[in-house]
């Protein structure tokens, strides 16, 4: 069981990676005002002319909300649903090295921004056969999710845009579906438990799941070959059997029915049009076995979360993200039952909600 020790090293890490966030964004916000080409005939950047006004009332919320899920990440360690070596897993030597590609990739994506050039690829960067919805820059990032310097930036990205909060928030699907694996398939043998994780990415969620299942067979699908490669090479260096990733969409899994005892999605349907959305429900409901688990996280959403609604308001315009202003009105429960899930719960931490399904043991 974690010590004392531990905890207090955890939360000066968890600390440390916050304030590393909010100085990077702070610093990045001046050096765009100075250089970030305009966007209008006003002279304003695309930031400066969309973003709004960040009151201390919306900042005190969001630290607290951070603060609060590190509580309920410390605690669930402590309970043993997961090792606590999984709260200082991070990377963060490969990530620190990577910091200056990030500032120099910037200049980049303010230009791609002010001319919304969504489209814009590499001549190296072959798009042919992904769907249309995929191929765009989403956040303005050089190559989108098809480039291999986007593959290596991108766990960095998102943990300075979270404040050091991505990694817990993946975290948090790790007790849900510990619960649904324990309850539904308590009696089968650990290393004959088979998980997928869809839309893996760079296989961070993988590696978490790793952790907590050290025996289970892990599966990974993205349609990305880029964040593949890199996926393998991170899991790579993990304990363990390596997980088995395959490239593919969401939308049309490369699995047979009945097939995993629980699936996990992160951070992928704020991304998706509506109708693609459902398709990837409809396709875990599928492979998962009667009594399997569906975890979902993504975003929160409009009813959730009134006072925040301001920040997904300015996600959506100051970035590039052309499905999320739909996606934070959808009704993720109804399209849940859509498929024929039984919703078992809805959580909430941080930035981020938590759908958790069941398959009916008759289905």
């Amino acid at each position: 069981m974690p010590n004392e020790l531990t905890k207090l090293a955890f939360q000066t890490f968890q600390q440390g990676k916050s304030t590393f966030g909010f100085v990077h964004k702070l610093l990045a916000n001046q050096a765009m005002k100075q250089f970030a080409p305009p966007r209008s005939e006003s002279g304003a950047n695309y930031r400066e002319e969309e973003t709004p006004k960040v009151t201390q009332a919306l900042i005190d919320e969001v630290r607290g909300r951070l603060d609060a899920m590190a509580a309920v990440d410390w605690q669930d360690a402590e309970a043993g649903v997961y090792p606590a070596s999984l709260l200082f897993d991070g990377a963060w030597d490969e990530l620190v090295m990577n910091y200056p590609r990030v500032w120099l990739d910037m200049p980049k994506t303010w230009e791609r921004a002010s001319k919304k050039a969504f489209r814009d690829f590499d001549a190296d960067v072959d798009t042919t056969g992904f769907p249309s919805y995929y191929t765009q820059n989403f956040h303005y990032q050089t190559g989108g999710y098809l480039s291999q310097e986007s593959a290596e930036i991108y766990d960095l990205q998102v943990e300075l845009l979270f404040n050091g909060g991505a990694d817990p928030m993946r975290r948090r699907v790790l007790a849900p579906l510990k619960a649904g694996l324990s309850g539904a398939f308590g009696d089968v043998e650990p290393k004959q438990v088979q998980v997928l994780d869809v839309a893996c990415g760079t296989g961070r969620t993988l590696k978490m799941l790793r952790g907590m299942l050290p025996q289970a067979s892990l599966h990974g699908v993205d349609l990305s070959p880029t964040y593949l490669r890199k996926a393998n090479q991170l899991l790579s260096r993990a304990a363990g059997m390596l997980p088995q990733l395959v490239q593919g969409q969401g939308e049309a899994l490369p699995y047979r029915e009945n097939y995993f005892h629980g699936v996990t999605c992160v951070f992928l349907f704020h991304e998706l049009p509506g109708p693609v959305r459902q398709q990837v429900i409809d396709e875990a409901f599928r492979v998962v076995r009667p009594g399997g688990t569906f975890v979902l996280c993504d975003s929160i959403q409009l009813d959730d979360s009134p006072l925040l609604s301001p920040m997904m308001e300015g996600f959506a315009r100051t970035f590039h993200e052309p499905f999320y202003r739909d996606y934070v009105r959808d009704d993720l429960a109804a399209r849940f039952a859509r498929a024929g899930f039984e919703v078992v719960e809805t959580q909430m931490h941080y930035m981020s909600k938590y759908l958790v399904g069941r398959k009916p043991v008759g289905a």
